[in-house]
């Protein structure tokens, strides 16, 4: 399963004074959290120990992650089982109403003409990591329900 491909979001209206790396921060922060929080699959920490290890030491960002090693995508092969439960209750959502991107527009101010914007930077990242722990916990301590809602 496909969750997420910066490709579908830098054909259409994508804003033109925006580079395409752009539309690959909202899912690197994501998967930096994934990796930082031990989520990944046994498949790709095999594949790419070493990529993992610079998004870990904070060398490289979780958007760099995406561009360098996924080819811009976010699929069900790089994280483990419960990495993909919770991926599927938070990143994607029921109906495609993904919770992570409604915490991203409220940690960032921005909106759906406006998300592109949010500068790929680590301290922007440590700005989203908490409300996504809490996310994380909340649906851990309600039985990993299949979505958030």
């Amino acid at each position: 399963m496909k969750y997420d491909d910066a490709a579908w979001h830098y054909e259409g209206d994508y804003p033109k004074d925006l580079p395409d790396t752009a539309a690959a921060t909202h899912i690197g922060m994501f998967l930096a959290w994934m990796l930082l929080n031990g989520l990944a699959s046994e498949e790709l920490l095999e594949d790419a120990d070493s990529d993992i290890d610079d998004v870990q030491a904070r060398r490289i960002s979780g958007p760099a992650f995406v561009r360098r090693v996924l080819d811009e995508k976010l699929t069900d092969q790089e994280f483990s089982e419960q990495g993909n439960a919770f991926t599927l209750a938070y990143y994607k959502g029921l109906d495609n109403d993904s919770r992570y991107i409604d915490d991203y527009f409220q940690v960032f101010e921005v909106d759906e003409a406006s998300l592109y914007g949010v500068e790929d930077s680590w301290e922007n990242y440590e700005r989203l990591a908490p409300l996504m722990d809490a996310r994380f916990a909340a649906w851990k301590a309600q039985g990993q329900p299949l979505y958030i809602v």
